[in-house]
């Protein structure tokens, strides 16, 4: 058992008398197709293994006791009394609240968790916490919900509670995740395909600007309510109904005045990002890792120029990596504004590109930024081990 399972349950069993299941829920990255999954996208996403730890146990009454180990807070609240509130606990309560919506058998719990998930890095622990308690609750309380329903139980949470309207990506890519794969996520019809990615020599590195994001704070929703409101003008123009339905971004150029220049470059970025992830699953499929790096460049253009997510932090890591012959692609990844990019790096030249980046970077910004090299992991599941 690794240190934060060992440190989950000690906490446990110091707060609590039951023996608790425990579970992992990973964190995830996107390789390709950011800011696509609430506009009916593909998306290219991988569990990794990063997460949140959980002990949960049924404690045989109506009240919810929850400890947060990163946060050093604890929370109690009768089953029957769940509201919103504030930061973390909204993310647990709004899991709780869809159960009960749906009318599931959910009772009284005792929870313990905590993650080894930098905190606004882009790796979406938000997601991992949501899905991680979500997948114990449906097990511990026989609930019967596919990872499929899981997922789409833990966004509904999200939009809730929190308020954040998020896509489906991160709560599916968590829960489904297939060690050494990508899914292949299609956010219209809620489906997936497993992709092996075969880095031959290669590994994911993760740079951390260390400058932190909040979705919440409105500017993820913002893009979001461009993107609808460019789609009503689509729809009335073009005879669609998704973006999916558009072949080619210069098919939306006669309507750029109508719709005005910010919800313009918002649909024509997510036009051109379906198409590259679409293109990506067949570079994959290829084995051409070259050409999909250059896609995610391409993609990082498109988040910083039209889609206006990316800082000042994130472009100039994606240009030191984009200087680097040892690195094949790089991009902003996650909702922006902050967070890490995410590069395809050669192995043998990790540990130069992490200290000719940092140093570069703090000597611009008087940040350390931090890097992580990650791996590929299954989705959230119970850990195997038992323990009393």
């Amino acid at each position: 058992m690794n240190a934060p399972a060992e440190k989950v349950l000690n906490c446990f069993k110091e707060n609590f008398p039951s023996t608790p299941e425990m579970y992992f829920s990973p964190g995830r990255i996107n390789l390709i197709g950011e800011h696509v999954d609430y506009n009916d996208g593909l998306v290219m996403p991988a569990a990794i293994n990063k997460g949140i730890y959980y002990a949960v146990a049924g404690n045989h009454s109506d009240d919810i006791n929850f400890y947060a180990i990163d946060y050093n807070e604890k929370f109690s609240v009768n089953i029957n009394a769940i509201k919103k509130t504030e930061g973390w606990k909204n993310y647990v309560l709004g899991v709780v609240h869809e159960f009960l919506l749906a009318g599931k058998p959910v009772k009284g719990f005792d929870c313990v968790f905590a993650g080894d998930i930098p905190q606004g890095s882009g790796m979406s622990s938000s997601a991992a916490v949501e899905g991680g308690l979500a997948f114990a609750l449906n097990e511990i309380f026989k609930c019967g919900l596919s990872r499929a329903q899981l997922a789409l139980l833990c966004q509904r949470a999200e939009h809730n509670f929190p308020g954040v309207k998020c896509g489906i990506m991160d709560m599916y890519a968590s829960l489904n995740g297939k060690k050494d794969h990508v899914l292949l996520l299609d956010c219209k019809n809620i489906s997936h395909q497993y992709f092996p990615l075969i880095l031959d020599g290669y590994r994911i590195v993760l740079m951390n600007s260390k400058v932190h994001h909040s979705l919440a704070g409105s500017e993820y929703n913002v893009r979001r309510k461009r993107c609808e409101e460019g789609m009503l003008i689509l729809e009335s123009k073009l005879n669609i109904n998704s973006f999916r339905d558009i072949a080619d971004a210069t098919d939306i150029l006669p309507y750029k005045e109508m719709m005005g220049e910010e919800i313009y470059d918002c649909c024509k970025y997510v036009i051109e990002e379906i198409a590259r992830t679409k293109k990506a699953a067949e570079l994959l499929q290829q084995n051409d890792l070259g050409g999909f790096g250059k896609l995610m460049y391409e993609t990082h253009e498109g988040l910083s120029k039209l889609y206006k997510v990316s800082r000042w932090s994130l472009d100039f890591l994606v240009e030191q990596a984009r200087q680097n012959e040892a690195i094949v692609g790089a991009r902003q990844m996650g909702g922006g504004f902050g967070g890490c990019t995410i590069n395809i790096v050669k192995e043998n030249a990790i540990n130069g590109f992490i200290e000719q980046v940092s140093l570069a970077y703090e000597k611009r910004f008087s940040i350390s930024p931090e890097a992580y090299v990650v791996e590929t992991s299954d989705g959230t599941g119970k850990i195997k081990e038992r323990y009393s």
